[in-house]
């Protein structure tokens, strides 16, 4: 079948525009999905909500079919200092569109949507979800999370996040622990009380300087590394409490629970884990899906950023216009010509028979 892409494009970067206009900090997302939901049933589709998720499945749904879903997120961070622009006043320069959220993942969001509706034209040998997720930059639970339990098995997902349209067959996973030192106060001028903060010292070194033994090929290492600390109250009291967080990116070689049930064995501080559930995830090179983005010329890569893949118990591809690097600044933007390739990308992708 042949599609219009530029005028695809087209309609995908008007309804970009649309969103980046609607303020969608994470948990913040209400306007922004009434919008988006809206936007799907005026194309004559029907949607499902819970909280500030959005979805639809393709018409002729068969679940004798396999089932791929369409995914990416409508929650921004917050503007961060630095924007010379209005991060809520979309602005096209230069065959850029500037705004919070037009790479991560307002691009995303719109390419899939209008593959969603083009696909859903013809028949094809699988059945599609598009879902719009929301709280995706903070993890929260009532994300994608929430909402996997109310939708038709899934076989696999493409999650829309800035690639540059290269196949993240990786993705490292995400723990992070409060580690907590406790030791007796005293007056800092006389011999008494038991520093905390010397207990912990040890320790930070040991997360410091601890290699895992399971390398990835293609995340590398198990990353730890200490982001903050705490302790005392004013300069002459001996502090009898320290805390520190350890920030822990895992590769697939290793689950939370493991990486944590390691480092439990050695530090002497009490370490206690936010949440075992952000994993890292993986998929094998061989997958159809991703032998034929390598047929189209992309090339697999490991990511270090976290997504929504991170909860997904099915194999999942992260690939989407953009560029990481833009994701979380100042004078964020997008290329038009990228939601143009992605959408290109996207339809030759998904315009094959595939065997699961």
């Amino acid at each position: 079948m042949d599609y219009d892409i530029s005028s695809l494009a087209s309609e995908a970067a008007g309804l970009l525009k649309s969103l980046i206009a609607i303020p969608s900090i994470s948990r913040e997302e209400t306007e922004v999905a009434d919008f988006l939901q809206n936007y799907i049933e005026a194309w004559g589709m029907n949607t499902g909500r819970k909280g500030n998720n959005v979805w639809c499945l393709s018409p002729m749904f068969d679940l004798k079919k396999p089932t791929i879903l369409l995914n990416s997120h409508i929650d921004t961070v917050k503007p961060v200092n630095g924007w010379r622009k209005d991060p809520f006043n979309p602005q096209e320069e230069n065959g850029k569109l500037y705004g919070l959220g037009s790479n991560d993942a307002g691009a995303s969001v719109v390419s899939l949507l209008q593959v969603f509706f083009q696909l859903c034209r013809s028949t094809q040998s699988y059945n599609l979800i598009y879902l719009a997720s929301c709280e995706e930059e903070v993890s929260g639970k009532e994300g994608i999370e929430s909402v996997l339990s109310q939708l038709p098995p899934i076989e696999f997902a493409i999650v829309g996040e800035p690639t540059e349209m290269q196949p993240a067959i990786a993705e490292k996973g995400l723990m992070v622990l409060d580690v907590t030192a406790t030791g007796r106060a005293g007056h800092a001028a006389r011999e008494e009380g038991d520093n905390a903060i010397y207990k912990v010292l040890e320790d930070i070194a040991w997360f410091r300087d601890f290699r895992f033994e399971k390398v990835s090929p293609l995340l590398g290492p198990v990353k730890m590394s200490v982001t903050q600390i705490n302790a005392g109250t004013q300069h002459n009291v001996i502090p009898d409490r320290c805390t520190f967080v350890v920030d822990i990116r895992s590769n697939e070689c290793y689950s939370n629970q493991e990486i944590f049930d390691e480092i439990q064995k050695h530090i002497s501080c009490e370490a206690k884990a936010r949440s075992f559930r952000l994993s890292s995830s993986h998929i094998v090179e061989t997958h159809p899906i991703v032998k034929q983005a390598i047929a189209l010329g992309r090339t697999p890569f490991g990511s270090p950023t976290l997504s929504d893949q991170a909860l997904m118990p099915f194999p999942s591809l992260k690939m989407g216009p953009g560029k990481s690097s833009r994701s979380h600044t100042a004078d964020e933007f997008i290329f038009l010509r990228e939601i143009e390739e992605a959408i290109d990308i996207y339809l030759q992708l998904l315009n094959s028979s595939f065997t699961f």
